[in-house]
């Protein structure tokens, strides 16, 4: 049953270190964040691992003490963790408990033909992007979108005094045509381009740069280019643009909706014109400079974590009040103009 005598900052709620970057972001939700544990290597039982400065309301938990916890909601973000995890891991009256699943990505098997693994109405689907909701079959489920909220350090200023582009993408080489590989090698045949990220030495690139250092890192290249052909709207893309980058990328995906033509960034489906803006913004530090303030701007006020931990206090409070019954949620992020 639904407990309305708590508080949001009492509610206990479980789930998985899938995605570190995301997972520091959400827990700036002011609830218990429950992360089970396992000293095996586990995937998403790694707790508050990573260069992340977690807050005293993220709390690693070893997974066998995890069934004796009074919990409030449950939040899968994997496939594993609503497949096995829930089985392995809590008990029938665990997972009769108002539960909900963060979809990260957009459908891979087919665009607009793939049902979502999630196939309970009583399990809310959580979108981050209408994009990702638009392509995604969710069955019966209720859904809901709460778009992406990020931070970066306040002292950190875009400079853009480095006459070249940066590219942002973890292993690019082996993610291939979806993450825009050969888009990367075509376009650095023209224009000056640096990348880094995990792996990014088998493609001629930097390396990896620490998450709290790469705002700084980036502030000095003169714009930030997105080749990715499909997948969901980046946070490094939007930690970027935060930091006042120009971002250059496709206008595919969320990306289109994202980014004004001339003002906030430059997105297009044709690789050539994409590659003419580049050169404008390396021969033209006022255009880039303009391209900045506008974009950082709508950035802060559509992107920034207030908003989104806002967005997430209210649908977790909903969810918890109403149980079970999830039908209509009215915390959806503030749409992109």
């Amino acid at each position: 049953m639904p407990n309305h005598t708590k508080s949001i900052t009492d509610l206990k709620v479980l789930t998985w270190h899938v995605h570190g970057s995301y997972l520091y972001y959400l827990s700036q939700t002011p609830c218990q964040w429950i992360l089970p544990v396992r000293d095996d290597g586990t995937a998403g039982y790694g707790g508050r691992a990573g260069h992340h400065p977690w807050g005293d309301n993220v709390h690693a938990v070893p997974a066998n003490e995890i069934a004796g916890m009074d919990l409030d909601l449950i939040i899968f973000q994997s496939p594993r963790n609503y497949n096995d995890d829930q089985y392995s891991l809590l008990t029938e009256a665990q997972r009769m408990l108002p539960r909900l699943y963060i979809e990260h990505d957009p459908p891979r098997k087919h665009p607009t033909d793939t049902k979502h693994i999630v196939g309970d109405p009583n399990v809310g689907i959580v979108h981050v992007t209408e994009f990702n909701r638009l392509m995604w079959d969710s069955n019966a489920c209720p859904t809901y979108v709460v778009d992406h909220g990020v931070v970066v350090p306040r002292w950190v200023h875009y400079r853009g005094d480095l006459k070249k582009g940066i590219v942002v993408i973890n292993n690019l080489q082996s993610r291939g045509r979806r993450l825009g590989a050969d888009i990367f090698e075509r376009v650095r045949q023209e224009i000056p381009l640096d990348l880094i990220g995990m792996g990014a030495g088998e493609m001629g690139g930097l390396g990896e740069v620490p998450h709290d250092e790469l705002p700084e890192f980036i502030s000095r290249y003169r714009f930030f280019f997105n080749p990715i052909r499909y997948t969901s709207l980046g946070l490094a893309v939007l930690e970027a643009a935060m930091v006042g980058l120009p971002i250059v990328g496709l206008g595919t995906t969320q990306m289109a909706m994202t980014f004004q033509n001339g003002r906030t960034g430059f997105v297009h489906t044709d690789v050539d014109w994409l590659i003419d803006r580049m050169k404008d913004l390396l021969h033209d530090k006022s255009l880039a400079d303009q391209i900045s303030y506008h974009g950082q701007a709508h950035i802060a006020r559509h992107f920034n974590i207030d908003r989104f931990a806002r967005d997430w206090s209210g649908l977790i409070a909903h969810v918890t009040d109403t149980g079970m019954q999830i039908q209509h949620c009215d915390v959806e992020a503030v749409p992109v103009a």
